[in-house]
């Protein structure tokens, strides 16, 4: 009775994490006292009614959660529509099961297609509820996790590379001044706005910047060879997303 965080068109969710499972109850006992509340009021006929539906619903809720983390690997190996009808058909096969074990025996009111439009019902919200959650939160993660990623220039990079800017003052100013233009034109580019996608070309000059600077303090132990001359120029990346592949190329390589 729930959802896979697949890339392209919905969201079934992780049915071995307890925060879903705990979701997923509220949502169903919830919807089972709704469905109470809509045919009295009363407390004492109420909690009857409550306890008529819940006979045969917690059973096939708990079944159910046991069921869906049994087969969690399983239904997000499934492409998202696949994963659905399997999801349903597991619902009413363990709602069926339930209901012919179980109904006479709890003296339950109603017959089985009351309890199979209620699952429908049920499992149709839960599908609702965790696709429109996980669109929600798709884009702020990826987000979250391209700022973490852009974040990762190490902040002792500006310390060595004002440290090789210095021994350049006297000697070579004009090589010292085009290093602070680099290195102004780097930090200008990690402090913006960097949701949008920008071309591969931008990202290119923008890491021969880095690389250039880099290239003060290590000289000539630090050697570059560029195979650009395929490469789609308009093509749109991630902003920042080759700064941390060149910075762990330096870093370990030297």
């Amino acid at each position: 009775m729930s959802i896979n965080q697949n890339a392209n068109t919905g969201a079934l969710p992780n049915f071995r994490n307890l925060g879903i499972l705990l979701r997923i109850l509220v949502i169903v006992d919830g919807m089972c006292l709704a469905a109470a509340l809509l045919k009295t009021t009363e407390p004492l006929v109420l909690m009857e009614e409550l306890i008529d539906v819940s006979a045969i619903v917690q059973p096939i809720l708990i079944l159910s959660l046991l069921a869906l983390a049994a087969a969690n690997d399983w239904l997000h190996r499934l492409r998202y529509w696949h994963a659905l009808a399997a999801l349903i058909v597991l619902e009413l096969a363990i709602t069926a099961a339930v209901y012919g074990f179980g109904a006479h025996m709890l003296g339950t009111a109603g017959g089985l297609g009351r309890y199979v439009i209620f699952t429908l019902v049920i499992t149709g919200v839960l599908i609702g509820y965790f696709d429109l959650r996980g669109r929600a939160l798709s884009p702020a993660l990826t987000e979250a996790r391209l700022q973490a990623l852009q974040a990762r220039i190490r902040p002792h990079f500006l310390f060595n590379s004002i440290n090789a800017v210095l021994s350049l003052m006297r000697q070579e100013p004009r090589r010292a001044e085009q290093a602070l233009e680099d290195l102004a034109d780097l930090y200008r580019v990690l402090m913006a706005d960097n949701r949008q996608l920008a071309p591969i070309a931008r990202e290119v000059a923008l890491a021969k910047q880095y690389l250039s600077i880099e290239e003060l303090r290590l000289g000539d132990r630090l050697r570059i060879e560029w195979d650009i001359s395929h490469m789609p120029a308009d093509a749109l990346i991630p902003p920042l997303v080759l700064q941390p592949l060149l910075e762990n190329a330096v870093y370990h390589g030297i």
